[in-house]
């Protein structure tokens, strides 16, 4: 028996296999958390994206008061992250006074999609040169789901990942 230990410890075949079975789960667990992390970075920046041309809009169409569905629905026309649009993205509007700032609450409304639909959360148009501080929330399925940083990502009872988006301007005068 010890004649056979020595000659496998001088043996150095199969050195390489050891190598790549310790080392692989290691890369591949980098590498699927690197594209769930990366498409949820991309999500989040196109929905911001749309988030601000929306709003640029608002800003500079003088006069006008627009209502949460046409926010809504002008924000899921300008980005096709989102899947479900309609359904699954949350908009809070809120009126920002700039002496005595209040934010929004800490906890962001979303929805869910495992539970029934939520009631539209706060929403008001406010009056001319008024701060208007508005927030976009959807949910995304990770790609991965569990596997990577899946486990790691503040997910609700879906499975789905929340992206916010956040924007301020000041009501023109009509």
């Amino acid at each position: 028996m010890k004649h056979l230990l020595k000659k496998l410890r001088k043996d150095e075949r199969g050195h390489a296999s050891i190598e790549f079975v310790i080392m692989f789960p290691l890369f591949f667990w980098i590498l699927v958390s690197a594209i769930d992390i990366g498409m949820v970075t991309m999500r989040s920046a196109l929905l911001e994206r749309a988030l601000d041309i929306v709003v640029r809009d608002i800003r500079l169409s003088t006069g006008t008061a627009p209502d949460h569905d046409k926010i809504r629905d002008a924000i899921c026309d300008t980005t096709n992250v989102v899947q479900d649009c309609k359904q699954n993205l949350m908009l809070e509007m809120q009126v920002v006074d700039m002496r005595s700032w209040t934010d929004l609450p800490h906890k962001t409304s979303c929805t869910n999609q495992a539970e029934e639909a939520q009631p539209v959360t706060t929403f008001q148009n406010g009056l001319d040169n008024e701060m208007m501080v508005l927030r976009a929330c959807a949910k995304i399925t990770p790609i991965f789901g569990d596997k990577g940083i899946g486990p790691y990502l503040n997910k609700d009872s879906n499975g789905d990942v929340p992206i916010v988006a956040l924007s301020a301007f000041v009501q023109e005068p009509r």
